[in-house]
């Protein structure tokens, strides 16, 4: 059985594991897997990830959660370019260094006015200015921070040659993945984004929460 990825293309995590394979000419078959739908609530994708995030994995018997792990183990299965996960021991630290900052103060800082914007309006909830003018003070935090932290005077994030870390980093800024995220936005202003099921509400819910 082949490789198979559950992926939401709304998702970063997803986009940048989508972008890696299909580089690196890595066969899969993509199980489109949306959230929005509450299709991560499935009982089949239950059996599958009883976390019920995406992006999965699935190799055969072998099921693998988290953006970072599943590109370190495609980069090492199918032995793609040293670059992306350099063998040298520093180097490799260096990305692992990025992702692990990159999971705590850029996935969950960015993604926050899409959810401000145009997912919590469609379940009736308002966040409260200040909770947003916070996240942008964040954000400008974070772009400092990756700026003077990982790249100074580098063109790359983690070292002189392009990684899995500056992938994470930078998936935002390639066209080709873009497409569902404008998709929405303008449908969002054209007030025409379908509410989401209840049986998702619970899930939306806990994410705004989160937003300090």
């Amino acid at each position: 059985m082949g490789l198979e990825l559950y992926l939401d293309m709304l998702s970063q995590p997803c986009r940048a594991v989508s972008i890696f394979a299909k580089k690196n000419g890595i066969p899969f078959k993509l199980c489109t897997t949306e959230v929005f739908k509450g299709q991560h609530l499935s009982k089949e994708f239950f059996q599958i990830n009883s976390l019920r995030r995406v992006p999965t994995l699935k190799d055969g018997d072998f099921i693998l959660t988290e953006s970072s792990a599943i590109l370190i183990y495609l980069s090492s299965k199918y032995q793609t370019a040293d670059h992306w996960y350099p063998s040298d021991l520093r180097a490799r630290a260096r990305v692992h260094e990025y992702l692990g900052w990159h999971a705590d103060c850029i996935r969950g800082t960015f993604g926050v006015p899409l959810w401000t914007q145009v997912m919590a309006p469609l379940i009736g909830v308002h966040v409260p200015e200040e909770k947003v003018q916070r996240n942008k003070t964040f954000m400008d935090l974070a772009l400092q921070q990756l700026e003077e932290k990982f790249l100074g005077d580098r063109a790359f994030v983690a070292g002189q040659q392009v990684s899995l870390a500056d992938l994470m980093a930078l998936e935002e800024l390639l066209q080709e993945t873009r497409g569902p995220i404008l998709n929405i936005l303008e449908q969002a202003v054209n007030k025409k984004v379908p509410t989401p099921p209840p049986e998702v509400h619970p899930c939306m819910l806990l994410r705004i929460s989160r937003i300090p």
